[in-house]
């Protein structure tokens, strides 16, 4: 039995780097061996430090892939297809293929609205390869079905496609924002879901105002390379003063990509009336924002929440493929082995995260 080396997570704090069989491709899958992964999202780095509710457990399965823990970490990654599963069109797929991954898997039964409606990443049962199991992109190789693999556009390399995951994420937040062009912004958090929704925002408006408040002086500075045209320390001053000085009544839409009190209080309070706050931010268990309802019900503001994507890879790849969206590798600040996972990667985004912006892994 051929093996390979994985990242697999044993709960909080215990990730380890193992020897596990190389997975054989089901019908209408293929076998990808992955060439880039960027790791540590929110979800990842919060299920690091604290038992999440998305994670099977030992004794309790995920109850679509029936897989208890470990399970192999990894949900946003590019690779090559090395091998054909029974049933793949040869015609439309090949071996050498560079592709991406939209991880995310629900129910899909007749039953359940979200899937029936094509929402399925509003599935109550939605989860991730990478988190509920069917393998992760924190390993050599991984065998996935084909209807959730897009091709890489000619020319594109490995590592912008691994930013596609995450920049679907924002994708799908800035149209669940209603942003269009000649409309102001307000981004809390310039961690990398943050910088991606600056990156959108641009697309669509190459001039507007959009303003970042980001307490990481390395995050400030990329936001400002990328487009910002405040970045604002919150530390040192307050971002709804900056919002009004630049705009007079507030921003068009606030996207709270931090997911802490302070930031959503700021969305809030830094908006016009009829203004929109959309939350972004995958908040930790047990934490738990308070609203001013009050001030939202005069102002008529707007609260949106958005989870994952909803079918945006396609436009995600087609915006990239049409120089829409540009200098998607300025944002890896740094690059580490399979074998580092834990030290240079968790570690330093929970203790050095002002050094950092996003790391990727070459497993």
């Amino acid at each position: 039995m051929s093996l390979m080396k994985a990242a697999r997570y044993y709960g909080p704090k215990d990730i380890r780097i193992e020897q596990i069989p190389i997975p054989v491709p089901k019908s209408g899958q293929v076998l990808i061996k992955v060439s880039i992964v960027v790791p540590f999202c929110g979800s990842d780095l919060h299920a690091y430090l604290a038992t999440t509710p998305k994670w099977p457990t030992i004794d309790k399965p995920d109850p679509i892939t029936g897989e208890t823990l470990p399970t192999t970490l990894g949900h946003e990654f590019s690779g090559t297809i090395v091998e054909l599963g029974p049933g793949i069109d040869a015609n439309n797929w090949h071996v050498g293929q560079n592709v991406v991954v939209e991880p995310i898997y629900s129910c899909m039964k007749d039953t359940c609205r979200p899937c029936s409606s094509g929402s399925r990443n509003t599935c109550p049962l939605v989860n991730c390869y990478g988190i509920g199991g069917w393998g992760g992109g924190l390993s050599e190789y991984i065998a996935i079905d084909i209807k959730v693999v897009y091709k890489l556009p000619d020319g594109v390399p490995l590592e912008v496609g691994a930013c596609v995951e995450p920049l679907s994420v924002a994708w799908h937040a800035v149209k669940r924002g209603g942003f269009t062009k000649g409309q102001t912004a307000l981004i809390l958090g310039a961690g990398p879901i943050g910088l991606f929704i600056l990156k959108v925002l641009r697309a669509i408006d190459p001039t507007s105002t959009i303003i970042v408040s980001e307490p990481a002086s390395i995050r400030r500075e990329q936001a400002l390379k990328h487009g910002a045209t405040i970045a604002v320390n919150p530390k040192e001053t307050s971002t709804r003063d900056t919002v009004l000085g630049a705009t007079g009544d507030g921003v068009d839409v606030a996207f709270d990509a931090a997911g802490v009190q302070a930031t959503i209080d700021a969305a809030v309070f830094s908006v016009r009336p009829k203004g929109k706050v959309v939350s972004v931010a995958i908040w930790e268990t047990g934490h738990n924002a308070s609203l001013n309802l009050s001030y939202i019900a005069v102002r008529e503001i707007e609260l949106i929440g958005v989870i994952c994507y909803e079918n945006d890879h396609p436009e995600v790849l087609a915006a990239i493929a049409a120089g829409k969206i540009t200098n998607l590798e300025d944002l890896i600040t740094r690059k580490i082995g399979l074998d580092d996972v834990v030290e240079k990667g968790f570690h330093t985004l929970i203790n050095d995260k002002d050094s950092v912006v996003k790391i990727i892994v070459h497993p």
